[in-house]
């Protein structure tokens, strides 16, 4: 796992001074503490730190092919180096190291542009061709590691994480505000777009060619649009489980102390055994659990995580967290990049640094709702058709009047259930959709208008739009294609990578296996959610791998009860920093709109954790970065205001 920087030329040679290469991977060191390299020429520039992980004395970076004529900086893992080696051994090419990385160089000789298309595994890579002067830069098929760059004067300039480009001479942060609306729409800011103007992100499956002045993005990979209709569950169910054993046992490759994130869910559960079965020694399991504050027992998952843990015998670890984490906040928001409005963020830092104690790799099972229906809102239509039995009248005239009155709370379970109920109810007369949309969204347009000063242009609905990507005629493969293209890449692994990141840990995702990815895809919707049972093939995939409470589990997100602390332990830090002072200095929103928001989550009439999340986050994101506050200094003032 490593930090990526550098840039190339537009139609001249590149002008930027090797000194603010090294600046820039100073601003990323924490992706790669254990080594840097620099290559830079006439025309280019590339850096890269390095967390060693694969060849851990010969992987140095950047590496080139046998001439010299193609370099390579690579941030991630390719997980079939080995079988593209010894190809590429018996084709001829001659290797320096054991490294995965340099498996690209030798693959781009032999294959051209169509190398990218043979790469299994997570990367954001840039490659130099020195004899034809093209930049290829590429982020992996599922965006499980992120990749921005931006036109910088008369140079193309890129970076695993946006604030390298804070060392660029002259390069000023300013806030994109078409960005900004999609933020407080979906709770995440979605590619190409940025929260950083003149900053993009490129999107999953793509790759950018810079050469003789001219920038082209290609896509090199895409989801199979066809569903097949064959097979019995219990054929698919066998196809699962070979593909996930065989996903867990090849990223299970390292040369460093190995582990896994075990939150007692069928996802990180499924890992941790599969692991077992394939480890001579006992897997490092880690947990996190909340005490001594509101809503922690709803949150609390540790217990079936130490049933996991003792029934394959893994060396568990937990960690208990209390809600003065609060003064983190700026650290985590600074490693982000940009706001994200998902407690999760959170969790993933505090349980990647009690991790990094004893691994320098992690597991997670972030993918498993997406591919194979684990959410609750995928039952929506299931649903649907029962509810759609009442007559209208009694549905418009005496349901929809009483579950506008629910209290809505997630930090309690009859509260939930009100606030799950209660958005059913309202959004039956939607679309399908518009009602996924709202599924999704933390502002509605409506509340958008209300909240944002200013118009800002171009501003659509990014998870409808999402819809016209997927051509399946599977409801459910068009709402699961739909999450893989938004909320998977630039929410949940986005703040998977930069949280782990932060600790210099290196979190692999074999759920998103592009393999695995494929075979799920191409599943009928009817096994992945039988009767109303989530994630049914799964379940049957690892009957006997995994306990049986653990299968028959009800779903819970990996968060915070962050909700129930805003009514309680941090209600004043999020009144000094949401006060009517701070929003009108930040002249973004109107503070009358937000105020009505602190009032409604305080009386439970509306449910606004992530609402709330979002703006404090936001706030805290512009002091960061548009105003230049420490992250230290903007630490202890929220210290402060908690204390008093």
């Amino acid at each position: 796992m490593c930090g990526i920087y550098g840039m190339v030329g537009l139609g001249s040679p590149a002008r930027t001074e090797p000194g603010v290469l090294a600046a820039m991977g100073n601003a990323i060191v924490h992706r790669g503490p254990d080594d840097s390299g620099i290559y830079h020429d006439e025309h280019v520039r590339l850096g890269m730190r390095r967390l060693s992980i694969i060849d851990v004395s010969g992987g140095h970076q950047p590496i080139a092919n046998e001439t010299g004529d193609v370099i390579v900086v690579c941030n991630g893992e390719i997980y079939n180096f080995q079988a593209l080696r010894r190809s590429l051994e018996a084709a001829g090419h001659r290797f320096k190291t054991h490294s995965d990385t340099e498996t690209i160089v030798h693959l781009y000789e032999e294959t051209g542009d169509r190398f990218l298309e043979k790469l299994e595994g997570m990367f954001a890579l840039a490659l130099w061709d020195r004899r034809r002067r093209r930049l290829i830069v590429a982020r992996d098929a599922l965006g499980i590691k992120p990749l921005y760059y931006g036109q910088i004067g008369n140079e193309l300039v890129f970076a695993s994480e946006a604030k390298a480009f804070r060392a660029l001479p002259g390069f000023r942060c300013q806030l994109d505000r078409s960005a900004l609306a999609q933020f407080l729409g979906v709770g995440y800011v979605g590619a190409p777009l940025s929260m950083f103007a003149g900053i993009s992100k490129l999107e999953p499956g793509r790759a950018l060619f810079v050469a003789d002045g001219k920038i082209e993005i290609r896509r090199f990979w895409q989801l199979p649009s066809d569903v097949d209709q064959t097979g019995s569950a219990g054929d698919w169910s066998a196809a699962v489980r070979d593909e996930m054993e065989r996903s867990v046992r090849e990223q299970m490759i390292s040369d460093v102390p190995i582990g896994a994130f075990l939150s007692g869910g069928l996802d990180s559960s499924s890992i941790v055994a599969l692991m077992s079965r394939h480890s001579n020694r006992p897997v490092r399991t880690y947990s996190i659990g909340f005490q001594g504050s509101s809503g922690a027992a709803l949150y609390n998952e540790l217990p079936h995580a130490r049933a996991v843990a003792e029934a394959c015998g893994s060396q568990h670890r937990e960690i208990l967290v209390q809600p003065d984490v609060a003064a983190l906040l700026p650290q985590l928001v600074w490693h982000l990049d940009e706001p994200i409005a998902d407690a999760a963020f959170i969790t993933t830092y505090l349980v990647s640094k009690f991790a990094r104690e004893d691994v320098t790799v992690i597991l997670s099972g972030v993918g498993g709702d997406e591919l194979f229906g684990g959410y609750r809102r995928y039952l929506e239509e299931h649903y649907r058709a029962s509810y759609r039995r009442i007559p209208q009248f009694l549905r418009r005239g005496v349901l929809e009047p009483l579950a506008r009155r629910l209290p809505s709370d997630r930090h309690g379970r009859l509260l939930n259930e009100m606030r799950l109920a209660k958005a059913f109810v309202l959004a039956d007369s939607m679309g399908f959709e518009e009602r996924y949309s709202r599924y999704m969204q933390v502002f509605s347009a409506a509340e958008r208008a209300a909240l944002l000063l200013g118009d800002p242009e171009g501003v659509d609905d990014y998870v409808i739009r999402a819809f016209a990507g997927s051509h399946s005629g599977d409801p459910l493969r068009r709402l699961m294609d739909v999450d893989l293209a938004t909320q998977m890449p630039e929410d949940l692994l986005m703040l998977t990578d930069k949280m782990s990141m932060a600790t210099s840990l290196e979190c692999r995702v074999p759920l998103l296996d592009q393999r695995l990815v494929t075979l799920a895809a191409r599943m009928p919707g009817r096994f992945k959610i039988h009767r109303g049972d989530l994630k049914h093939v799964m379940k049957l995939a690892m009957k006997g791998i995994v306990p049986d409470s653990i299968l028959q589990r009800e779903k819970r997100g990996f968060g915070a009860p962050i909700g129930a602390w805003f009514k309680r332990e941090l209600a004043p830090m999020m009144r000094q920093v949401l006060s009517r002072e701070a929003i009108v200095r930040r002249g973004l929103l109107d503070p009358d709109a937000v105020a009505k928001i602190v009032a409604e989550h305080a009386s439970s009439s509306a449910d606004r954790t992530d609402h709330l999340l979002g703006l404090l986050v936001l706030e805290i994101w512009c002091r960061l970065y548009l105003d230049n506050a420490r992250p230290a200094d903007l630490a202890d003032e929220l210290k402060l205001s908690i204390a008093a």
